[in-house]
C-alpha cells in the first residue's frame, strides 16, 4: 500500500510519478524499498487516470457499508459472551429460588 500512496502523493503534489519519485518518497517516509514493486507501480500507473479513478472512489463508502455489519455482530457476540461468563442475574436466581419454595 505504501508504494500508492507514495503515488498518490506525487499526483496530488502534481509530479510526475517515476521510479526515483516514488523511491524518493517511501525513503523520505523510511520504508524499505523493493525496486520491483517501485517499477510494477509505476508501469502500471502509466495506463490509469488517476483523476478520474479518485472521482469514481467517492462512491465506495456507500457500496462499503454492509462491511460494518460483521463488526456489528461481532460486537454483539462478545457482549452476549460476557453476560454469559458474568452468569444468572439476582432476578434469575430469585425467581429460581421461588419456583422451589412456592
Amino acid at each position: 500500500m505504501e508504494y500508492i500512496y507514495a503515488s498518490l502523493l506525487l499526483h496530488t503534489a502534481k509530479k510526475e510519478i517515476t521510479e526515483d519519485a516514488v523511491k524518493s518518497v517511501l525513503s523520505a517516509a523510511g520504508v524499505e524499498v523493493d525496486e520491483v514493486r517501485v517499477k510494477a507501480v509505476v508501469a502500471a500507473l502509466k495506463e490509469v487516470n488517476i483523476d478520474e479513478v479518485l472521482k469514481n472512489a467517492t462512491a465506495m463508502p456507500v457500496a462499503a457499508a454492509p462491511a460494518a455489519a460483521p463488526a456489528q455482530e461481532a460486537k454483539k457476540e462478545e457482549k452476549k459472551e460476557e453476560e454469559e461468563k458474568k452468569g444468572p442475574s439476582d432476578e434469575d436466581v430469585g425467581g429460581g429460588l421461588s419456583s422451589l419454595f412456592g
